[in-house]
């Protein structure tokens, strides 16, 4: 009886083991109902299911199969859709069939990086009344929840929801003010908007460990990360301790009516989101190769201290993203440093000026766009609250370059410079409507110096399409700066109100050169 039970026993567990791993077929969170699917690109649809399981794809009238792999994924490529819907979009497997519905198709944007991002609509100027307002039930919204991994994810935790009074107070206010502007200025098209950011985070946590190690200027990351955790469990174990100690050293301060000693820091560990490629693998990798027209980026301020390396790391991150998602390369456009702390006294090398040169730099990649915001900041405050500003000039270019709109959409941009005798001639590309001043004063912001690197503040005097700069402190004059400051006092504008964006003639090395 007893061998009997067992062998039934046997029997039951293989049954179970059997049924059991029989897998459904099964889609990332990016597909959902009220998702947004681009227009006018090959969709790419995929997930999980059974090895050599047979996956059908219904979009609309259109059908596509695919056998999954050995490992069990499979992918289809659904013709592509001019914008409209709704529609319904089924993923049929053996076992199991998914149905997701109201699904529109319209353009779909990424918006990533740091806290400026992240930051929410309900916190932004006027956030009531565009709370209130925010009536748009064709712009759908998609949130990653924030985590760190240590290696690339197939998905990630979110859902897509319609915009309304209800949905938007949490959601990005830069990412929303630039859909909305694009949802009005293309007369209604549906647009969705996947907004994946974390505030503080320095680019590398966004870029794959493939790309970081491939670079030897940048690979110090990865070992550096490598090496920290190797070291975590130890470090822990010592946190711990350490954290013992000061509850007990708190309790006698706090007996003895003196202040408490500081809490230790725990190290950084597998969760941390500075983690080398954590936030790529956890936060981008999940979402391609997801159909979308391009990413808006608002970061930099982690990053301000190895500005030079940014050079390298922005177009590296940039260009990695676009290897991920295989649709070639899909506009980028990404957001200057603001102003922000107290304007200087006198001419400085500062970080923050060479980050957004780095910025600047970056603008030689293909398909890529800068917003200014130079003059929109907050000197007290590292988030300013003005985000609707930022979404506009961020459409402004996307107006331009994807959908071919006849609208202004840069400051003007250094062109060129020519010293004659005692002034430097400075000419600009996108001086659309001539040159001005934001408050109709003379033109502030400009220094120039010597071959003796000293810098002044200059005159300059708008001429055309270039400003003429000089100083009586600087006969023999060899390079300007315009707004090379954390919060430069600066005011050139083009005709339609655009600032200029921060420059300087000179190569001269910068203060974060060395840095790593």
């Amino acid at each position: 009886m007893k061998r009997y039970l067992s062998v039934c026993s046997v029997l039951a567990a293989i049954v179970l083991f059997v049924y059991g791993a029989s897998a459904t077929v099964s889609a990332p969170s990016i597909f959902g109902d009220h998702m947004v699917l681009q227009q006018g690109k090959s969709l790419p649809v995929w997930g999980n299911a059974d090895p050599q399981e047979k996956v059908t794809v219904t979009l609309g009238k259109k059908t596509k199969s695919a056998t999954a792999n050995a490992e069990g994924k499979w992918k289809v490529e659904m013709p592509r859709m001019k914008a409209g819907g709704p529609y319904e979009l089924t993923v049929r497997g053996t076992d199991n069939t998914l149905l997701f519905t109201d699904v529109l198709v319209g353009e779909v944007w990424l918006g990533s990086g740091q806290s400026n991002m992240q930051w929410n609509v309900a916190n932004s100027a006027n956030g009531d009344a565009e709370i209130a307002a925010a009536d748009y039930p064709n712009i759908r919204l998609f949130s990653v929840t924030r985590t760190v991994a240590t290696s690339p994810q197939d998905d990630c935790e979110g859902a897509w929801t319609l915009c309304a009074p209800a949905t938007i107070p949490e959601f990005s206010a830069a990412l929303y003010f630039f859909g909305r502007e694009l949802h009005q200025q293309l007369d209604g098209v549906p647009v969705g908007l996947v907004h994946t950011s974390w505030g503080g985070t320095p680019a590398e946590s966004w870029t794959s460990r493939a790309t970081l190690e491939s670079d030897p200027d940048l690979a110090g990351m990865v070992r550096q990360w490598d090496q920290a955790l190797a070291d975590y469990p130890a470090a822990m174990d010592a946190h711990n301790k350490a954290m013992e100690d000061w509850r007990k050293a708190a309790e006698e301060a706090r007996a003895a009516g003196a202040p408490e000693p500081r809490k230790p820091d725990p190290p950084r560990g597998p969760e941390h989101p500075w983690l080398a490629s954590g936030l790529y693998n956890a936060m981008i990798a999940p979402l391609a190769p997801y159909a979308i027209q391009g990413a808006i980026w608002y970061q930099g301020e982690s990053n301000a201290n190895r500005a030079y390396q940014y050079r390298k790391l922005f177009p590296a991150m940039i260009n990695d993203w676009r290897n991920t998602w295989r649709q070639g390369p899909f506009s980028f456009y990404f957001v200057q440093l603001a102003n922000f702390r107290e304007p200087l006294p006198e001419p400085a090398d500062l970080d923050w000026a060479e980050l957004r040169e780095a910025q600047t730099m970056t603008l030689s990649l293909k398909n890529t766009g800068m917003a200014t915001i130079i003059d929109i900041g907050e000197a007290d405050d590292i988030h300013p609250k003005n985000k609707q500003d930022v979404g506009k000039r961020l459409a402004l270019i996307a107006l331009k370059k994807d959908y071919g709109k006849k609208v202004v959409w840069s400051g003007p941009m250094y062109k060129s410079m020519k010293v004659r005798d005692d002034k430097i001639i400075i000419r600009f590309d996108h001086a659309d409507g001539g040159l001005a001043t934001s408050d109709g004063e003379a033109v502030k912001g400009f220094a120039i110096a010597g071959e003796d690197r000293k810098f002044v503040w200059a005159d300059a005097v708008i001429k055309g399409k270039t400003v003429v700069v000089s100083s009586p402190q600087v006969a023999k004059p060899a390079a300007v700066r315009y707004a090379w400051a954390i919060n430069p006092v600066c005011n050139l504008v083009n005709g339609a109100g655009l600032p200029a964006s921060p420059f300087r003639t000179d190569a001269w090395p910068g203060i974060t050169e060395n840095n790593k």
